[in-house]
């Protein structure tokens, strides 16, 4: 899709997003003052006519503002404060959301020489172009795209959050041309700087102490997101903000509800979206001194989410992280692999009982690979066990067994190897004990039968009863595979022995 073509509305686009990183309140809701910085008087709000009065009368004086300076600097912010809590609900301020009232606000954010009304315009602007989508394009239309980029240059959080966020939302719905936001007006840069600068201050792995860095940081991975998505064709650009998103996600110390939330999802989802096998980024992901230490970061989320979330939340919030496991192995050295493919395929205790059993982080990739509940998480692990086997059919069914192994090599047309039925020995500490190639547990750890062995007359009657079920499914066509009697009898491998035959004297 071009990036100067329009792109979805952000309900229809969200459900992509929302598969890729969870959102905090601070993304669903108008924008709250900053309490800590000149708190405002008290305002009176108004309510019903009275409030668009008040409203209409706000608007024509910052417009006239603009031509005209009939305000003083505290009198300018004082108008646009009260707008700003006016605009937080749509009903009765229609005209802020005009193209007057987006022109007025736009102008008063990126020509004002003062910081603080232009920070004060910023946050009407950005509630205005959350609540109303229409308020986007009319944004787009007034060709502020340098001004936007330069000011998410300054190294403030408040800009940063303020300028991202206005820029996250006009990647739904509108025309804006986000090639061109890279090539002629460096947004790139801009949003790498930004990530270096949080890569400092997390260096430390102290907590921020100002909220607004989080949310500073979160604004800014969305924005990197929706870029990366719609113009894949310049993800080379921010391929320097690689080593910054590395550094925060494992030296990084936030104070999360749950392991994904945000920041820490949207660092995982922006890696996916990135190039992590350009020989650039290599150092950044495999350092010399510690080549491991951003595969031990995911597996360990890995291993802290599969308790912290439920079937439902597993495609939104878990699928990202085994695929950024999966990049991040793929373009591994061997030493790396290695260390991920210990840490995620069955172990020698796994293998005591039949595979998915256990408590283990293998067995809940295991078990949630045939998760009908999650289809995307599904298949990613099932192409994630794939990979740590070399691609190799026989090795996959030697790690995760022909249970778990035939669906997929099945889906993917991926011939059944001639061994995969037959039982195959590991020799961990020297010893050598044999595998059950369907359930991947050691033979000699099955349970054994307790009741008494089947009779001659017994055995014969389950062959008939199977042999006659397998036609049944196969007439049916819930299965379309030959019934493997019927070619014995046809290839003259099947010999019917007469009633006095006695197996002792063979």
């Amino acid at each position: 899709m071009s990036s100067q073509s329009v792109r979805p509305r952000q309900g229809a686009f969200r459900r992509l997003f929302s598969s890729n990183t969870r959102r905090s309140s601070s993304e669903e809701q108008p924008i709250l003052p900053r309490m800590a910085q000149n708190p405002p008087q008290e305002i009176a709000l108004l309510t019903g006519p009275a409030k668009l009065a008040a409203v209409t009368q706000l608007v024509d004086k910052l417009s006239q503002d603009l031509t005209d300076i009939n305000l003083l600097p505290h009198q300018r912010d004082a108008a646009l404060e009260e707008l700003k809590v006016y605009g937080r609900d749509p009903r009765n301020a229609d005209p802020i959301f005009t193209k007057k009232g987006i022109e007025t606000l736009t102008r008063h954010a990126f020509n004002s020489p003062s910081s603080t009304t232009s920070r004060n315009a910023l946050r009407c602007l950005c509630n205005a172009l959350l609540l109303q989508e229409s308020c986007r394009q009319m944004f787009v239309d007034l060709g502020y795209e340098a001004k936007a980029c330069n000011k998410l240059k300054n190294d403030s959080r408040d800009d940063e959050f303020l300028v991202s966020r206005i820029l996250f939302l006009t990647t739904y719905g509108t025309n804006a041309d986000l090639t061109e936001l890279i090539d002629k007006h460096h947004i790139a840069d801009a949003i790498t700087k930004n990530l270096e600068r949080h890569a400092k201050h997390r260096a430390t792995g102290k907590l921020a102490t100002d909220p607004m860095e989080d949310m500073a940081l979160t604004e800014t991975l969305k924005l990197l997101f929706n870029i990366t998505h719609w113009c894949k064709d310049r993800v080379s650009a921010f391929t320097p903000a690689i080593p910054h998103i590395v550094t925060i996600l494992c030296k990084g110390t936030f104070q999360t509800e749950k392991p994904l939330d945000t920041p820490v999802g949207s660092l995982v989802n922006v890696l996916l979206n990135l190039d992590v096998g350009v020989k650039e980024a290599h150092s950044a992901l495999y350092p010399q001194a510690e080549p491991s230490i951003l595969a031990d970061h995911l597996v360990g989320l890995l291993a802290r989410s599969k308790a912290a979330y439920s079937d439902n939340d597993y495609d939104s919030s878990v699928t990202p992280l085994v695929g950024v496991i999966r990049a991040v192995h793929e373009h591994a050295p061997e030493d790396v692999k290695a260390y991920i493919r210990g840490a995620l395929l069955p172990t020698e205790e796994d293998r005591k009982q039949v595979l998915g059993r256990s408590s283990s982080l293998a067995s809940w990739l295991l078990k949630n690979s045939t998760n009908p509940s999650s289809p995307e998480l599904r298949n990613i692990i099932s192409d994630l066990l794939f990979d740590m086997s070399d691609k190799d059919a026989s090795k996959f069914v030697e790690n995760v067994g022909y249970g778990f192994a035939s669906g997929f090599l099945y889906n993917r047309n991926v011939p059944i190897p001639q061994n995969a039925t037959e039982a195959f020995s590991t020799t961990p500490g020297g010893v050598n004990r044999l595998v059950n190639p369907v359930t991947g547990q050691y033979v000699d750890s099955e349970a054994q039968p307790q009741g008494p062995a089947m009779s001659e007359d017994e055995k014969i009657r389950e062959a008939e009863r199977l042999f006659v079920l397998f036609e049944r499914l196969r007439a049916n066509g819930v299965i379309s595979a030959e019934n493997p009697v019927r070619t014995a009898v046809e290839e003259g491998r099947f010999e019917e022995l007469p009633d006095d035959y006695n197996e002792e004297l063979d």
